[in-house]
């Protein structure tokens, strides 16, 4: 396989028809190596617009809505971001080039340490991952400027929102199979928030988070 031709394909083919058009987000693309975080047995899908597994039941999301995430969230330089959900690193890595500082939990301790290698070996110095439950986000460490939920919920907690700074952006997936929605939320002031629906996409729950109650009839 050519990696360079695909890893272009992708960027072309996958990530700008999905209205991924911001240049910092696509030259991040071209040069933060995807092949490099996905496990040694799915190395041929490293660029395929499909979710990758991973351990644990869990996946790397499709190029393409990780690419629209990162567009969506605006990310700078000064600010630190929160992600839930490290899996293979490669989200934190996109992030940790965009932010000043990032911090990654990861319930699944064989996937934190994956996180972990696969950060270090990419030379990712700004990134830390986390062996930790993320449903409660970091409520010591908290505000955050931005935080990431890098997989699906029912609903985001209040708990996670009431983390973000004023002006602070926090990306997820919600709802239930087969109907979820990207969402973004933006904390406006102290008590107001404002979200938008972004894309529908389909995406494996995130651990600790509550499902709401199923009524039987």
């Amino acid at each position: 396989m050519n990696v360079e031709q695909a890893r272009f394909n992708m960027i072309e083919q996958q990530i700008r028809p999905w209205e991924v058009l911001d240049p910092g987000v696509l030259s991040l693309l071209a040069v933060v190596k995807r092949e490099d975080f996905v496990p040694a047995a799915y190395k041929a899908m490293a660029f395929v617009d499909t979710q990758v597994p991973l351990p644990g039941g869990q996946c790397m999301l499709e190029p393409k809505v990780e690419a629209r995430l990162l567009q969506e969230l605006a990310v700078h330089k000064h600010e630190n971001v929160l992600e839930i959900g490290a899996g293979s690193g490669f989200m934190a890595a996109l992030l940790g080039h965009k932010a000043q500082q990032v911090i990654t939990l990861e319930i699944n301790p064989e996937l934190a340490e994956i996180a972990r290698t696969n950060l270090q070996r990419a030379g990712v110095m700004n990134v830390t991952v986390r062996h930790a439950d993320g449903s409660r986000g970091l409520p010591d460490e908290a505000p955050f400027d931005v935080i990431v939920l890098s997989g699906s919920v029912a609903e985001v907690p209040p708990g996670l929102l009431a983390q973000l700074k004023v002006g602070g952006r926090l990306a997820a997936v919600v709802g239930q199979q087969p109907i979820m929605r990207a969402m973004l939320f933006t904390r406006g002031s102290e008590h107001d928030f404002a979200s938008v629906q972004l894309f529908d996409t389909v995406a494996p729950r995130l651990s600790g988070f509550n499902e709401p109650t199923r009524f039987e009839f």
